[in-house]
């Protein structure tokens, strides 16, 4: 398209039906709020001049959006009270190009899809573009009333159609294409004379009519596209709706989802080929499979790279991590911020590692917490050990070499290393540095204290 695209995303609503502090467009779909979505998907058509006009709540949204990132470029405009879409549009005005055209979004539909956007933008020939879709249940919608050769003469609110009208099945979504050229005046005219004592953005249909500017239309593919959030039972439908979208990308992409209905996708999730992922599990931020990666049932996975051939079993809890080739996880294990798995690495059950890297062939497989270590290739950590890694103040590094076996119920207090090929025995609390390729035992004697038992009772 050759015209400068303005974007105005609408976005100063309270959302009292929310029941909720919270501005109705802060509230999050897949942990991200509903305006970032919009604000992401208008970006992708590279518009001059993107403004969001906001109200309720303005501080919080702004400052939402700059954590969020993605603020850059945006031009706010303050919607004081709020009179229906177009006094908000009408907020919007002194920002716009003279010329061009503008596309109204919603901060609280938040699954537009781009390529739907693109058929509007593809129809613009100075003329006003409007999205509708086709429902069963039009109720609460405005309708789409044509002439009789099926031409677009006008929109009517539900509270203010009579019989007939309601009778239509095509509705307005509110999303248009509006020619910069005609937009002030359009917004000069409206009326608040209805039965909501609004000013309609819907008005400019029947504006646009009037004066001959030809209406065209694009119907939605996706009826999930065009729905708003007005209370947190919709929020929830989005969600899922949300949910289901990024299932079917990884079916299609030729990942094995045990049940798509239940997966969460809560920021990106890419996959080779081979992935198998089990019932109830979660994702978020970025994660990255690689090919031939096996996920087990309720499994949680946040900001990790998990290389080929990797095994990760029920109910494993990944954060900030790396995994290597071949490596197995769980069940029940959890890799904290900072971890590393070399390939071929085992940890088992019930297995805590935190800012540790575990070396080649390294098993750690029951019931232990590894912290701030840095273990080597070839290892056997037994059942029950710990790395004690503070001593209430500051963290150590303990620091274990290769081809080491470490006994059952072994405290190793940091800062210590174990050095290569050492053995050391069940049950050893190991405070000093230990010898390559020898036995260290750090046992108290066994005593029996004959009597005491009986002595005791009373």
């Amino acid at each position: 398209m050759s015209q400068a695209i303005n974007i105005v995303i609408l976005a100063a609503g309270q959302g009292k039906r929310m029941n909720s502090a919270l501005p109705k467009v802060l509230h999050p779909i897949s942990t991200k709020p509903m305006l970032q979505h919009v604000i992401e998907v208008a970006k992708l058509l590279k518009p001059s001049k993107l403004i969001v006009v906001y109200g309720h709540g303005g501080d919080q949204v702004q400052a939402a959006m700059n954590n969020a990132n993605v603020d850059d470029a945006l031009i706010w405009a303050h919607q004081d009270k709020q009179l229906g879409t177009g006094h908000a549009l009408k907020c919007a005005l002194p920002y716009l190009d003279q010329t061009g055209v503008t596309l109204v979004l919603y901060g609280d539909v938040p699954l537009i899809g781009v390529t739907t956007l693109e058929q509007m933008l593809a129809k613009y020939q100075q003329n006003l573009v409007i999205l509708t879709d086709e429902i069963d249940q039009p109720y609460g919608y405005g309708r789409i009333v044509r002439n009789e050769v099926g031409q677009i003469v006008r929109v009517v609110e539900e509270k203010d159609a009579n019989a007939s009208e309601r009778a239509i099945r095509e509705i307005n979504t509110g999303f248009y294409l509006l020619p910069n050229q005609h937009l002030a005046e359009w917004l000069a005219q409206l009326s608040n004379d209805n039965s909501q004592g609004e000013y309609y953005l819907t008005d400019v249909v029947e504006l646009a009519q009037r004066q001959n500017v030809a209406i065209d239309y694009v119907l939605a593919p996706h009826h999930y596209e065009v729905l708003g959030v007005n209370n947190k039972l919709q929020l929830e439908q989005l969600e899922r709706f949300y949910q289901i979208i990024q299932a079917n990308k990884l079916l299609e992409a030729g990942v094995t989802l045990f049940d798509k209905r239940r997966i969460d996708i809560r920021g990106s999730l890419s996959a080779g080929s081979d992935c198998s992922i089990d019932v109830n599990c979660i994702f978020e931020g970025v994660v990255k499979l690689g090919n031939n990666v096996q996920i087990g049932a309720g499994c949680h996975l946040k900001n990790v790279t998990i290389a080929n051939n990797v095994t990760i079993k029920a109910y494993s809890l990944l954060d900030d991590s790396v995994v290597a080739d071949g490596a197995q996880i769980g069940p029940f294990a959890r890799l904290r911020p900072g971890s590393s798995l070399a390939e071929n690495s085992h940890v088992g059950n019930f297995v805590e590692i935190k800012n540790s890297s575990l070396g080649i062939g390294s098993k750690v497989n029951h019931l232990t917490y590894i912290g701030d270590a840095l273990i080597g290739n070839k290892v056997n950590v037994g059942a029950g050990s710990i790395t004690c890694n503070y001593d209430g103040k500051n963290k150590f590094k303990t620091i274990i070499g290769d081809n080491v076996f470490i006994g059952s119920g072994t405290m190793m207090v940091a800062p210590v290393k174990i050095n290569n090929g050492s053995l050391i025995g069940a049950g050893s609390v190991i405070t000093h540095d230990t010898p390559e390729n020898e036995l260290t035992l750090a046992r108290a004697k066994q005593v029996t204290v004959s009597g005491w038992h009986k002595s005791n009772k009373k």
